[in-house]
């Protein structure tokens, strides 16, 4: 089973690749809707994830300029109001001045295309450039287990390749860049992360031998991951036979760091390299 010429990829998808081929499959090639909840219960997690979607556009209205009270009136929910107090007191300090929220960047890479939507990229010119990823998870997960996800990877990565439009049409050298991880529920522990030349090559070459790897994949059914923990919070998990009920939401092993299989328009997107 071929992948479409158009094909973009995402950190996501190529989260739930390395997660689960059949995963992957399922949800990017075949696009199938399967009526499965993602955490147990039901409704908290899907309040949880409206509230993460309203989070993000709080802070995108607060960046933009709309003064803070502005936005706080617009605030019901009392959980809702703690991050927003939380963001306003304890939200990541000492940030370049020039930011841009909600950017999109595309590159090439192989044959197909890799995209990110990021929550913020506040750069001083010709000085440090900082990604913002703004997450609204329950749980903190540890370094170890950030630095292995491939949002940390890809983010970074796809900023030098492709965000030389925010930079007056000058590359970003890695070294310029770091990745900070802010969590409304822990806004005194954020998670930094440096950027380098040699994980910048390295990036480079593990991502462009993932995508090849999918690509070059022709088995009608790609095969299901060996660690069933990652079963738990799949709404495919019944489609494959790996159980019914979905893991507790307080253990949730996925940050919100889903694009929803979403395809972006090449006109939408900034920064793109030919």
């Amino acid at each position: 089973m071929s992948l479409p010429a158009d094909f973009q990829f995402s950190q996501s998808s190529l989260q739930d690749y390395v997660d689960c081929p059949r995963r992957f499959q399922l949800r990017y090639v075949q696009r199938l809707a399967w009526p499965a909840i993602r955490a147990e219960p039901p409704l908290e997690s899907e309040r949880d994830l409206q509230q993460g979607r309203f989070f993000h556009r709080l802070v995108h209205q607060h960046m933009l300029g709309i003064p803070s009270s502005q936005l706080s009136a617009q605030i019901a929910n009392e959980e809702l109001g703690r991050w927003w107090r939380s963001y306003l007191e304890h939200g990541p300090a000492d940030l370049p001045q020039a930011r841009y929220v909600e950017v999109l960047l595309s590159a090439p890479l192989g044959s197909y295309r890799l995209v990110a939507q990021y929550d913020l990229i506040a750069l001083e010119p010709g000085g440090r450039v900082v990604i913002v990823d703004w997450k609204t998870s329950r749980r903190r997960h540890g370094r170890g287990w950030l630095a292995g996800r491939l949002q940390t990877r890809v983010y970074p990565y796809l900023l030098v390749r492709a965000g030389r439009e925010l930079n007056g049409g000058r590359e970003f050298a890695p070294e310029q860049v770091e990745m900070v991880y802010w969590f409304t529920e822990f806004p005194l522990a954020p998670e930094r992360f440096v950027y380098r030349t040699a994980q910048y090559r390295e990036d480079e070459s593990y991502l462009s031998e993932l995508i090849r790897e999918i690509a070059g994949r022709r088995e009608s059914v790609f095969p299901l991951t060996t660690e069933e923990r990652h079963c738990l919070f799949c709404r495919y998990r019944s489609f494959c036979r790996r159980g019914v009920r979905a893991g507790l939401l307080d253990e949730v092993e996925l940050p919100e760091d889903d694009d929803f299989g979403l395809t972006f328009d090449l006109e939408q997107i900034a920064g793109v390299e030919y």
